[in-house]
């Protein structure tokens, strides 16, 4: 029955499609109601994400939610968190970076509902009581599916299939962001810890989400000889190419076992039900919403698949699985200054810009006890350095 309500409403509903259930809600979780806003809707990888973990979390709790999707990061936004507020949504979650101001000037106008964003970097700044940023150390992931990565490029140099020259990455990004280049360096970190001849390609789309950009960025890395592709960017473009031209590839926020058998290694994602149950329960009980929230891999925020064994080079799992006991147990960080440089040196300093402003200026050092401390200091990434080894092409 909520499947042909949310049809139906699709199919009305040109713009933004709107998704509401109505759980049999506890008497502690009645008067707690979850607005989620999305930028596209279920066939971005991305957003589909946010859906089911809200649906999850909601649906466990026994609390109502309503999900509207296809968001513009614009006035529609503001709207849309008006709306919610007035729909007697007591949370409003906005899963887009450049929703955040217009989630800030919803929060301004009802205090008394508390607005959640993800990859936001203001929370800390502005001072709203009801304002929260929140974000995962999804470095923690790319990091770990690097490791599969680089054990195929060796698998491939053992059976001849490439020399150590030849080991190339490639990596398919959507914004030259610090979110971005924070991923595609652990992910190549996570590759170089155990194949050191491994370099990468990273092409740019400069969009979240656009299914040819995407498929042709990864036709041109595949051009550049690149044998293993990741990606953060939200299509099934990229995909779609791979098991054509036979090239292994990690993917982020699902899997690919239908649509690449033969290709697709592992896959990492940022779980969300911790987080939605975080704020769900600090609603219920009166509890203050921490301004920046950042989950891992010890809370059950960072998750991976299994290594598809059709395509994964052996001892891949085994290999995962000893790496995230030590990322966990902080005897492995994953920006660990010894592991990389920039134009030629280690570094033993680095202001970051945490506090966002328009200049990028540094603000905050963040390099200390030899490794590079990312998502400490907020939740979003700030991780923006051009290390050694990674060359951007157009």
């Amino acid at each position: 029955m909520v499947k042909k309500i949310f049809l139906l409403v699709t199919a009305l509903v040109a713009f933004a499609s709107v998704f509401t259930f109505a759980g049999e809600a506890s008497a502690a979780g009645a008067n707690v109601k979850v607005g989620l806003i999305t930028l596209h809707g279920e066939t971005s990888t991305y957003d589909l994400n946010f859906i089911n973990a809200t649906k999850a979390a909601c649906e466990k709790a026994g609390i109502e939610y309503v999900i509207k999707t296809d968001i513009p990061e614009g006035d529609i936004c503001y709207e849309t968190a008006a709306d919610l507020a007035k729909q007697g949504c007591n949370i409003v979650f906005a899963d887009s970076f450049d929703h955040e101001k217009y989630l800030m000037r919803a929060a301004k106008e009802f205090p008394n509902v508390q607005f959640c964003h993800a990859t936001g970097t203001l929370a800390h700044t502005e001072g709203l009581a009801n304002y929260h940023n929140a974000f995962a150390a999804i470095y923690e992931g790319r990091y770990l599916s690097g490791i599969a990565a680089g054990l195929k490029l060796n698998e491939l140099i053992k059976n001849g299939k490439l020399n150590e020259q030849q080991a190339k990455l490639g990596y398919i990004g959507a914004f030259p962001y610090a979110e971005v280049i924070s991923g595609y360096t652990a992910f190549f970190l996570g590759a170089r810890s155990v194949c050191p001849s491994a370099t990468m390609d990273v092409v740019f789309t400069n969009s979240w989400y656009d299914y040819d950009l995407e498929s042709n960025a990864a036709k041109k890395l595949i051009k550049h000889g690149c044998a293993v592709i990741s990606q953060h960017a939200d299509s099934m473009g990229a995909p779609s190419v791979y098991e054509a031209e036979g090239v292994f590839n990690v993917f982020y926020n699902g899997t690919l076992l239908e649509s690449c058998p033969n290709t697709f290694l592992i896959s990492s994602k940022i779980n969300w039900v911790p987080y939605f149950t975080y704020i769900i329960n600090c609603v219920k009980s009166g509890e203050q919403i921490a301004t920046d929230w950042t989950g891992n891999l010890a809370t059950g925020s960072v998750e991976l698949t299994k290594a598809n064994k059709k395509a994964a080079a052996h001892g891949t799992d085994k290999a995962v699985a000893k790496a995230k006991k030590a990322i966990e147990a902080g005897k492995l960080q994953v920006f660990d200054t010894k592991n990389f440089t920039v134009n030629g040196k280690s570094l033993t300093s680095y202001m970051a810009d945490v506090d966002s402003d328009p200049n990028f200026t540094g603000d905050k050092e963040v390099i200390s006890g030899g490794y590079f401390h990312e998502s400490e200091y907020r939740s979003a990434p700030y991780f923006d350095l051009k290390i050694d080894g990674i060359n951007v092409i157009e």
